[in-house]
């Protein structure tokens, strides 16, 4: 893992992310979050499942909605050994709320709000707005990151087939 040199574009708007760029093949890097109840979640949650890391900007926009509905709904084809966290800097109760409102039970709500560790260890940081780049990680079940997929343009979907394959194989 290296400092990240990647940019991104937010409606063709470029902006250099920050943090620690993660490649395929190297450790999940540790990160703390918060689960809508506002307990702390470590990666220790990455233990024992393939775990699909989704990187989104904000669950109240249209790209990640539609992003994170998708994966809710792939979620029951992958069945119990895979896990699929979205992790954002909203708040966990606009998460809470979001979930309870587009009716998103297969996929866990992470809020990076605090401090930014998960934006950072994965490279996905866009700093002057405080909002992750959309991003796609797996994990394999040994913490190893498997697949990533950082989207150039925030305000794309990503490739879903790409992703989801990626998972199938580890399962």
């Amino acid at each position: 893992m290296s400092a990240t040199t990647a940019s991104i574009t937010l409606k063709g708007t470029p902006f250099k992310l920050s943090g620690t760029a993660v490649t395929v093949g190297a450790p999940a890097p540790a990160f703390t979050v918060v689960a809508n109840d506002l307990s702390p979640v470590t990666a220790d949650v990455l233990n024992d499942k393939v775990s699909v890391l989704l990187s989104v900007p904000s669950l109240d926009t249209p790209v990640c909605d539609v992003e994170t509905r998708r994966f809710n709904q792939e979620a029951a084809a992958l069945g119990p050994s895979v896990q699929i966290l979205c992790i954002s800097v909203d708040l966990p109760f606009a998460q809470a709320r979001w979930c309870g409102a587009a009716g998103v039970s297969a996929v866990r709500t992470l809020s990076d709000h605090r401090d930014v560790s998960f934006g950072t260890g994965y490279g996905v940081l866009i700093a002057p707005l405080r909002l992750l780049a959309r991003a796609v990680f797996v994990v394999g079940r040994d913490r190893v990151v498997r697949y990533t997929q950082l989207v150039p343009e925030v305000a794309q979907e990503p490739d879903y087939a790409a992703a989801l394959d990626a998972v199938r194989k580890l399962v």
